[in-house]
């Protein structure tokens, strides 16, 4: 188990580095995802103590969340400034990941029927 934390956290901290070494404005933990993402693929399995302590961590994954329900707190008096920006921000970026959402399920379950269909052609 200690491995498995260690190997999350080390792709996180690799994202991390990454970020601050080129200046990309994306958060490290999301290139420390890709690098796991591209590891687990080239293993071409997940091991299964990281399945395990990745299982815990999604179980567990509202307790993450307190801090940015505390930092929404400590800064209401700004959100409340900018309540317009901040409620068109969030209705955009709902309606933008509902849209990529429904078009990537779309394309997957495409991508799936043409791959079921060369394999046994039942359907």
């Amino acid at each position: 188990m200690i491995g498995a934390i260690t190997l999350l956290l080390g792709c996180q901290l690799l994202g991390e580095l990454f970020i601050a070494a080129t200046g990309w404005p994306l958060p490290g933990p999301v290139v420390g995802m890709v690098i796991l993402f591209t590891g687990l693929m080239i293993h071409g399995k997940v091991p299964a103590p990281v399945a395990a302590v990745s299982d815990t961590l999604l179980r567990n994954l509202s307790l993450l969340f307190i801090p940015a329900g505390v930092g929404v707190m400590l800064h209401l008096s700004l959100i409340e400034r900018e309540w317009i920006g901040v409620t068109a921000a969030l209705i955009g970026s709902t309606a933008i990941t509902v849209v990529l959402t429904a078009l990537l399920m779309v394309g997957l379950k495409k991508f799936t029927r043409v791959g079921q269909d060369s394999v046994g052609g039942d359907s």
